[in-house]
């Protein structure tokens, strides 16, 4: 029941009597506080509190405090600083550089870095100066190196590196870095173009935005990628737009980041994660059950967002095929393959986005490639939902599901039917309520306002319910059978055009 504390500021051998006793004793005898959440809890209030004390904010990154506190058993803040020359070299390497190496807190002055960092010690001493100058002195080269990478890097354009991409392999089956370049330059122009984009800007971002992978800052800080090529572009006098576009094509990198800014980094953002997707299907590497060591469905994911987020109105099934037909390597399946895909992972996205599975599945099923309109497919389908026809609309809408798939399993033919030969009154009442609300909904379609759509179709619940109640569909007459058929068939194009309503039956 002997336990020892602190190397340094213990008071010795601690007796433990009871194991009640065990965390007190620890902290008041062996200067050890053994619970992690309490030791966080200090360093976060110490953090907070000694950049007040200089007026200044500290870089909040949540990985690094838990990784701090699991470091350290008697956590002590103290505050240091770096030579301001090296302030010249941009902040996302200087903050790199403490975080990564050195664990240290840098300090930011209204969001832009300062020369001052926090350091959390596992030593508190009256007179810190020892570790605090021991500390900056460690700091110092990794600065160094950082400056030295900098400088020598801009000696280089970015432009003139783009050859040595052919000299690193992206994948044995896909080529180098260069030729996917080649790939990613032709289809950023194919969307620029659709998205009306300066597609001169979008191809040069293209063509540059892996060029950073070669200089000597990324090779040392890979995090750096695409933040380092929007530094060098810009002091290679590169444009602007296609500067913030090399940075920005690596968004986003995760379901909560940001999204690429701008049409032209939109442009880039999309052809880098299709040319991904598209490479790896044509050669096989589909993600399988938790393996997915391409990152395809985070790529999936990014076209997503993008996508939907930034309301573009481009055809997915174009883009996918654009990208497919680049690939060296051809599968005959793979565009196919790839939609599926993408269809899953938008099944996941607007599951976690709060739209119910039934809600979800109404807009997917439909197979539309304009993701630009899914969000108001779903809102106009909320809308309907609230609308006291709604429940017996949807749930007539499933039956005529059932009954034209089966019919279709049968050989059912009704393509050239007759609807002359429609006779009971159920039946005519359905067909002239249906054509009558038909030209209303298709203008409210067609000016994009999907709930007035979905509500000129409200009137037809008692002629449904009374065509039902009333007519026998799968009558033995093959030519009024046609008719009916088609009849069904006709409510369901017209009223399935925002979401499939069967999917929503209870």
């Amino acid at each position: 029941n002997i336990t020892r504390g602190h190397r340094f500021m213990s008071a010795g051998d601690i007796t433990i009597s009871h194991a009640d006793q065990y965390a007190d004793a620890l902290a008041q005898r062996g200067k050890v506080v053994a619970d992690f959440a309490t030791r966080r809890a200090m360093i976060v209030t110490q953090l907070t509190e000694a950049a007040a004390k200089l007026k200044l904010q500290f870089l909040q990154d949540e990985a690094l405090v838990d990784e701090v506190t699991a470091l350290v058993e008697h956590p002590a803040v103290y505050a240091a600083q770096f030579d301001a020359e090296f302030l010249t070299v941009p902040p996302e390497c200087l903050i790199l550089t403490m975080k990564a190496n050195q664990k240290y807190f840098p300090l930011l002055d209204n969001g832009k870095l300062t020369n001052r960092f926090l350091i959390v010690s596992n030593m508190q001493v009256a007179d810190p100066v020892n570790i605090v100058e021991g500390n900056a002195r460690v700091v110092r080269p990794r600065l160094a190196d950082a400056k030295f990478f900098f400088e020598t890097d801009k000696k280089t354009s970015l432009a003139s590196r783009v050859d040595k991409l052919d000299r690193i392999v992206y994948h044995n089956k896909l080529g180098t870095q260069g030729a996917r370049v080649k790939r990613l330059v032709t289809l950023t122009g194919k969307i620029a173009t659709l998205l009306g984009a300066e597609v001169a800007q979008a191809e040069r971002a293209a063509l540059l935005c892996k060029a950073d992978l070669v200089t000597d800052m990324v090779g040392e800080f890979p995090e750096l990628q695409g933040i380092m090529g929007r530094y060098y572009a810009l002091a290679d006098g590169e444009n602007t737009v296609v500067a913030e576009a090399i940075k920005d094509h690596y968004h986003p990198r995760g379901a909560g980041d940001t999204l690429p800014v701008g049409n032209v980094a939109c442009a880039v953002a999309l052809a880098e994660r299709l040319d991904s997707l598209a490479g790896m299907f044509c050669i096989g590497q589909i993600p399988t059950g938790d393996k997915d060591p391409f990152a395809l469905r985070r790529a999936a994911l990014g076209v997503l967002r993008i996508l939907i987020e930034h309301r573009l109105p481009i055809d997915l099934n174009d883009l996918v095929n654009a990208a497919v037909a680049l690939q060296s390597a051809q599968s005959a399946n793979a565009g196919t393959d790839i939609l599926i895909f993408i269809f899953d992972r938008l099944r996941a996205y607007l599951r976690d986005s709060g739209f119910s599975p039934s809600e979800t599945e109404a807009v997917v099923s439909l197979n539309s490639y304009r993701m630009d309109l899914v969000f108001e497919q779903l809102s106009a389908i909320r809308s309907f939902m609230q609308l006291p026809e709604a429940e017996a609309l949807t749930s007539a809408n499933k039956r005529v599901a059932n009954i034209l798939r089966k019919a279709e399993e049968a050989g059912e033919s009704f393509a050239n039917s007759d609807a002359s030969l429609l006779c009971e009154s159920a039946e005519l009442e359905l067909h002239a309520a249906l054509s009558a609300a038909k030209p209303i909904a298709e203008a409210h379609f067609a000016a994009g306002d999907y709930s007035a759509y979905l509500k000129t179709f409200a009137v037809l619940k008692e002629p449904v319910d009374k065509f039902f109640k009333d007519v026998m569909v799968m009558t033995d007459n093959a030519p009024l059978r046609s008719a009916r058929l088609a009849l069904l068939q006709n409510l369901q194009t017209a009223m399935n055009r925002v979401g499939a309503l069967s999917k929503l039956a209870s």
